[in-house]
């Protein structure tokens, strides 16, 4: 962590739950504190799920029309009405999740831990908590509860604040 006087610091909503996702936050905060800065992430609505102990992410086309996946040498575009077909939802994952294990990615567990074991400040939503009725038990070790005027008291003294 940056020294308290020359310390740079990054605010991320999180408001995604699905594999694809969950990504960019992570490797974003800990890119981040890898390099020095205070990260914290905010958790809310479907966000709050890469918080959960037991998570069983899943890849969606619905929603996401630039969506391709490398086949055969090329690209295979995933439009959306494949979403609406049985058994799409777990096609594309298991996609996903082969390509990711093929070219050497973390997975998000691994992100994840990387984020508490470079100490990034993890909020859980506590409104969205009530909302989902989810418990505190259903979460990792180490999330903070906190509502909005959390993050907004750590974003007005971040120098970088992103929605994700």
């Amino acid at each position: 962590m940056a020294d308290e006087q020359n310390a740079k610091s990054m605010s991320i909503i999180v408001t995604k739950g699905t594999l694809d996702w969950a990504y960019p936050p992570f490797i974003l905060a800990t890119t981040a504190a890898a390099m020095g800065l205070d990260v914290t992430m905010f958790f809310t609505f479907y966000g709050l799920g890469l918080l959960k102990k037991d998570m069983n992410l899943k890849v969606t086309t619905l929603g996401n029309s630039a969506m391709e996946m490398p086949m055969m040498g090329g690209h295979m575009a995933m439009p959306n009405i494949m979403a609406a077909l049985p058994g799409a939802p777990a096609l594309t994952t298991a996609m996903m999740k082969n390509l990711i294990k093929k070219k050497g990615i973390a997975s998000v567990e691994e992100l994840r831990e990387m984020a508490i074991e470079s100490e990034v400040n993890m909020i859980a939503c506590q409104m969205t908590l009530d909302l989902f009725e989810y418990k505190r038990e259903d979460l990792i070790d180490g999330v903070a509860i906190g509502g909005a005027a959390s993050w907004v008291e750590v974003a007005t003294k971040s120098e970088i604040n992103l929605y994700i």
